[in-house]
């Protein structure tokens, strides 16, 4: 289902997220997948950089990446961040928040990919007293910058998302590199946490998460292991498995084991009781996601996702290929020109809402300008 909504001044178009229905649910789907995405790839070789691979409109799913980044921290059915906050003990809030960790390791459709944003496109939602704000710091390389606070649970998280995709012949594997915090200010806590790689696969056909995420609050001295695999090329292993621990840091101590499937239901055992508690499940995180709605025309900024893409999204809704196709080179034209002004005036393009920075060590950076988000003119109804 496609909401659009707007004026002769400002359109934008809001489409359904990413669920683990997939294509039954997806606004769209791509025609003639496998020989359209070995045509495609042809004539890139293994190990190739894919971070500026240009794709063209039947490959897109109608919205911005931005918005895909988004929807991971505002778009869900049972609150996890209000569970993490209201956790009694502090190994209470730790394992709360390992299943929102989990949570936001959404399920991309295969054969289908967003846009890549602008440089200084936004996003700005609002889900009850969640608000939620991204901007794009960086195009070369895609540097994504996400801030959410929520003034109700008094919370805040800060995310940088620096994906490198790279081909590999028979898959492609996108790193997510950027650091990503959550803090609940009512007990004083910090926690940090990395992102799995995303790996496309495309014989067998299927998308997965893999790799290791760590997580620890240096409050508590509580940390955890997770790791994300897949099966083979030949079936051996299983799909969209998690597995690790939850361990006091100080003493290496093993408090809880945890496993399971991102994609359904993970759980975790008390080492001294052996008692096994299911920590998520999928589906009450993913029930009924409902689309966000424009509740303030006015207060929309042009710089906004469903805005800048708006025309793009009405022709691939439409499957008007052409019009799709003159859309997209329209707005990625003006980015160009943009930018060589920049250069021919010696200007230097900087951020609205963060403050970035970059060190070979720590690699990208991203501080908030703001200390708390503002109500954003874009809603998810609860």
């Amino acid at each position: 289902m496609q909401v659009s909504q707007g004026n002769d001044d400002m359109k934008v178009v809001l489409t359904k997220p990413l669920s683990f229905d997939g294509d039954a649910y997806a606004d769209y789907k791509a025609p003639n997948f496998v020989q359209r995405f070995l045509s495609l790839f042809r004539n890139v070789r293994p190990g190739s950089d894919l971070t500026n691979f240009q794709l063209t409109p039947q490959f897109n799913i109608p919205k911005s990446q931005l918005q895909c980044f988004g929807e991971s921290a505002y778009s869900f059915g049972k609150n996890l961040l209000q569970q993490c906050n209201n956790a009694e003990s502090s190994l209470e809030r730790f394992i709360s928040v390992v299943a929102w960790s989990i949570s936001t390791t959404r399920p991309p459709n295969f054969g289908v990919a967003p846009y890549n944003p602008i440089l200084g496109e936004t996003h700005h939602v609002s889900r009850g007293s969640l608000n939620v704000l991204l901007e794009q710091v960086s195009h070369h390389p895609p540097v994504s910058a996400l801030h959410a606070t929520d003034d109700r649970e008094n919370i805040e998280f800060i995310w940088c998302q620096h994906p490198v995709p790279k081909f590999y012949g028979t898959r492609v594997e996108a790193e997510v590199l950027g650091k990503r915090q959550l803090k609940l200010l009512n007990h004083g806590e910090t926690y940090m946490m990395n992102s799995p790689k995303l790996m496309v696969r495309f014989f067998p056909p299927r998308v997965d998460w893999i790799g290791d995420v760590n997580i620890c609050c240096q409050e508590t001295g509580l940390e955890a292991a997770l790791c994300y695999t897949t099966s083979s090329l030949f079936g051996r292993g299983g799909l969209h498995s998690v597995k690790g621990k939850i361990y006091q840091s100080s003493s290496m101590k093993t408090l809880y084991e945890v496993e399971g499937h991102w994609n359904s239901t993970v759980k975790a055992k008390d080492i001294n009781s052996g008692k096994e508690t299911i920590i998520y499940d999928a589906k009450e995180v993913f029930s009924e996601l409902k689309i966000a709605v424009v509740e303030d025309l006015q207060g929309i900024r042009p710089t906004e996702s469903a805005a800048v893409w708006n025309e793009v999204s009405k022709a691939i809704l439409s499957k008007n290929w052409t019009k799709a196709r003159e859309e997209k080179s329209t707005v990625e034209d003006n980015q160009r020109k943009l930018a060589k002004e920049r250069i021919s005036n010696g200007e230097t393009w900087v951020p609205n809402n963060f403050i970035v920075s970059y060190s070979k060590e720590d690699g990208w950076d991203c501080s908030p300008i703001q200390e708390r988000v503002p109500t954003a003119p874009i809603v998810v109804p609860i």
